[in-house]
């Protein structure tokens, strides 16, 4: 049977298959590579339990990684939407490497705005965006409290991953989008003997015949080591018209002479802060590169 992995706990998946049965599943042999979102071929082991026999092509992975270890974050999205709030404050070079993330696989990326209601921090909020929303980056404000019908019209059609740190409303906003959404996340947390309500782990939700929420744990890294260099660059958008205008095949576009996304820089086409992200992100990779295996 075809379904597609719904939630993803450990070594343990909820497979929704065509009838729209869930399935508790287990994959075979002791590795398991799958995200919420994977398509998958199961088959019944029992009452309500199933066997995943084949993993299906993926389109999309939006994962994070460090030099040792990745954690498989959503598969098959078209769309990341990553949440911010006016309160708590939250991290624009988190942001960044989210962004870098779903670039590198050709996701398109949606800023949320939360907690609008509190006036008095919304222009600082605005600000700190500015260097995603002048690359072209969509903002929507809100607030979850009030009212998430705007957020529905961007989500229609798309697979999306709801993404950001812990305190900015994710939980709150898949409530409002998802009634039932508590109960469901019950549920699977009683069913696994975990005693927690809380968001532990990756479940998608279907908003309608074709739209699709997968709402994630609260986030405080996010590493890219699973790029490379030249696919790091290629995920800064506003470095694209510059990349191989450099003097030197080889720029590492550090302080080499005739350096185009130096030269970009220095005439504002590149934000000093987006640049900053960019080299310690480039760094990064170096040094992943030498403390993993096979260096």
């Amino acid at each position: 049977m075809s379904g597609q992995v719904v939630a993803a706990f450990g070594r343990q998946y909820e497979v929704e298959i065509e009838s729209g049965e869930k399935l508790l599943c287990y994959p075979r042999g002791k590795r398991s590579n799958l995200a919420c979102g994977d398509k998958v071929q199961v088959e019944y082991s029992g009452d309500g339990v199933g066997v995943i026999r084949t993993h299906l092509e993926r389109h999309s992975l939006l994962y994070r990684s460090d030099a040792w270890k990745q954690k498989l974050i959503a598969a098959n999205v078209t769309q990341l939407v990553l949440v911010v709030a006016t309160e708590p404050s939250f991290s624009n070079e988190l942001l960044s490497r989210c962004v870098c993330a779903a670039e590198s696989q050709e996701i398109e990326t949606l800023f949320v705005l939360n907690k609008t209601d509190l006036a008095d921090r919304l222009p600082a909020a605005r600000q700190a965006l500015q260097i995603f929303t002048r690359l072209g980056y969509t903002l929507l404000e809100l607030s979850a409290h009030v009212d998430v019908g705007p957020l529905r019209t961007y989500l229609h059609d798309h697979c999306n991953v709801l993404v950001g740190q812990s305190g900015m409303g994710k939980s709150t906003l898949t409530n409002a989008l998802v009634p039932g959404a508590n109960a469901a996340t019950r549920e699977i947390s009683e069913t696994l003997d975990s005693g927690k309500h809380t968001t532990t782990f990756a479940r998608m939700y279907r908003l309608d015949d074709t739209s699709r929420l997968i709402d994630c744990p609260g986030l405080q890294t996010f590493g890219l080591a699973h790029l490379d260099q030249p696919s790091l660059l290629h995920a800064f958008r506003e470095f694209r018209p510059f990349i191989g205008t450099c003097r030197f095949r080889d720029c590492r576009h550090d302080a080499e002479p005739g350096c185009g996304l130096l030269a970009a820089l220095e005439q504002g086409h590149i934000a000093p802060q987006r640049w900053a992200h960019y080299r310690q992100f480039s760094g990064e990779l170096d040094d992943a590169r030498r403390l993993s295996k096979g260096w």
